[in-house]
């Protein structure tokens, strides 16, 4: 993965899009306004079978309008052109859809269809679609080939003007996608797949070429979305089930085809930022306490166990990795709810965590995590994805299913204490001399059977560490009266630069309290 410019990204994805209507070569539901192709058979089948097919032949690269021209489509001259919203597809159904232009951060073309029965018909472009003025440098693009880039899903009509209302699905920039979680608001995306990001050698973006649209019967019931992935490596055929809730349920089936042997193949990823948080920061490196869309990543392994994995900013390349065998799920997600732990208007306070569940037997894998470095919240620097461990050489056929749940927290939270927060400082006890190579850990935990010890009940942390030594090891109420919320305090004196593993939970006698804490802690050079 390679850290992009994700503020112009972001604000390219949210600012507010116009919408509009279809021909009566198509479903009902949909109005008068678009252009559209001749009508060709379409079926999953069909797309599953296009997939495979292509991954046997070499790969070529989708049309992309003229670069000159739309690298000059920055984010001003991006955020110019709006979609008209009387040509919106399925204006007068139940999730409207608008398509998104060619730009500077994604040059390429995007077929769409929409689909009627057992049949299809392309939506051809045209620039009367967009607010295309005679002075835009858009203007000098044709109709062909297309300048559609991705498309974002509204809320129905009768919650207002497609101008004023966020979307609630986009899909825009190779295989990206997001959606709003329960709070209303953006942030982390997911991906289609993922290629060895963090290797360090420039990273393989796979994108989406071709989408097809099924219109949601009720506001109850999912748009469906076909999609074709195509790059070097791979090919693919995918289907969405968007379906819009309290936040987005996303049903998705992935049908992957690598054209070579790849060094390690993510499924489901997702991606995110993390800059800083209370756990540590350079001093005045910002004004703001925290600056992040995740804080952590969230896992819960087949055997049970459950994880919590803070995140963290390092100086350079991090990949963990953590075996498993059917995993009930994993997520990245945003636990700090505290808007003064932020102080920031873009509401980081608010962003969704997004959760993976399998859905049927994934098998052998890991989960990996991989962190890169970064000086500044533009960047996308976090991903968390699944690697199966069954090989996928050139010809292997991946098939995987997944639901991801867009939501303020996790889908099916644990009964046990949560970790709440980490927070590092230099070792040693007040009043006396910091000894050189020894840092302080305090990890808080809240909830679960925490709020029910008995008076006078002392909770036990169990400690491990891939190398060093403890001390000062003790637990304590947090002093803020709050029931069940308690914290580990320790000592780690270690030597050398290289990594360290650390684990944490809390238990009484045989009784586990809490989730497991897991953290890379990486000494001082």
């Amino acid at each position: 993965m390679t850290a992009f410019d994700r503020r112009a990204f972001l604000h390219l994805m949210l600012a507010a899009a116009t919408a509009r209507t279809i021909g009566a070569a198509v479903p009902a539901t949909a109005a008068t306004g678009l252009e559209f192709g001749p009508a060709e058979p379409f079926s999953y089948d069909w797309l599953k079978a296009h997939a495979r097919g292509l991954s046997a032949q070499p790969y070529r690269e989708p049309p992309r309008p003229d670069p000159a021209i739309v690298s000059k489509i920055d984010y001003d001259a991006h955020g110019k052109l709006r979609f008209r919203k009387e040509y919106a597809l399925y204006r007068e159904g139940a999730f409207p859809v608008s398509f998104q232009h060619v730009g500077m951060f994604f040059p390429n073309t995007v077929r769409m269809h929409a689909i009627d029965g057992e049949s299809a018909r392309e939506v051809l472009y045209d620039p009367t679609y967009f607010t295309v003025g005679q002075d835009h440098v858009a203007a000098g693009l044709g109709q062909e080939p297309s300048a559609f880039a991705g498309f974002w899903v509204h809320e129905p009509a009768r919650k207002g003007d497609l101008d004023k209302v966020e979307p609630w699905a986009t899909f825009l920039g190779a295989s990206y996608f997001r959606g709003v979680g329960e709070l209303g608001q953006v942030g982390m995306s997911a991906r289609g797949i993922a290629l060895a990001p963090g290797s360090g050698g420039p990273e393989e973006f796979p994108g989406f070429v071709a989408y097809w649209f099924e219109p949601a019967a009720s506001e109850d019931a999912p748009v469906t979305v076909y999609a074709l992935l195509d790059g070097p490596s791979v090919c693919g055929a995918y289907r969405f089930l968007l379906r819009r809730t309290s936040g987005v349920v996303m049903d998705i089936e992935a049908n992957v085809h690598p054209r070579r042997t790849i060094e390690r193949l993510g499924l489901a990823p997702l991606t995110s930022m993390y800059w800083f948080s209370e756990t540590a920061k350079s001093t005045m490196v910002d004004w703001r306490p925290e600056v992040h869309d995740s804080d952590g990543l969230a896992i819960w392994t087949g055997a049970g166990e459950r994880i919590w994995r803070p995140l963290n900013n390092p100086e350079r390349i991090a990949i963990s990795s953590f075996v498993d065998e059917r995993p009930h799920g994993f997520g990245l997600s945003q636990r700090d709810r505290n808007f003064d732990h932020y102080q920031d208007g873009v509401k980081y306070d608010k962003r969704p965590s997004v959760w993976v569940e399998p859905q049927g037997d994934w098998g052998r894998g890991v989960v990996q995590l991989i962190e890169l470095p970064t000086d500044d919240e533009i960047h996308d620097n976090i991903c968390a994805m699944w690697i199966p461990e069954a090989p996928h050489g050139a010809g292997s056929h991946i098939q995987i299913a997944y639901r991801l749940h867009w939501l303020a927290d996790e889908p099916y939270p644990s009964a046990l204490g949560r970790c709440v927060a980490t927070r590092l400082g230099n070792g040693g006890q007040p009043g006396q001399p910091r000894p050189q190579g020894v840092r302080k850990f305090m990890v808080e935990f809240l909830g679960g059977p925490l709020t029910d010890l008995p008076h006078g009940t002392l909770p036990e942390p169990v400690l491990s560490s891939s190398r060093g030594k403890f001390s000062y090891i003790f637990t304590e109420a947090v002093p803020d009266d709050v029931p069940g919320h308690w914290r580990a305090q320790f000592d780690l004196t270690v030597e050398g630069a290289a990594p360290v593993e650390l684990r944490c939970y809390l238990r009484n006698g045989d009784t586990i309290l809490t989730e497991t804490w897991l953290y890379q802690y990486r000494p001082p050079a």
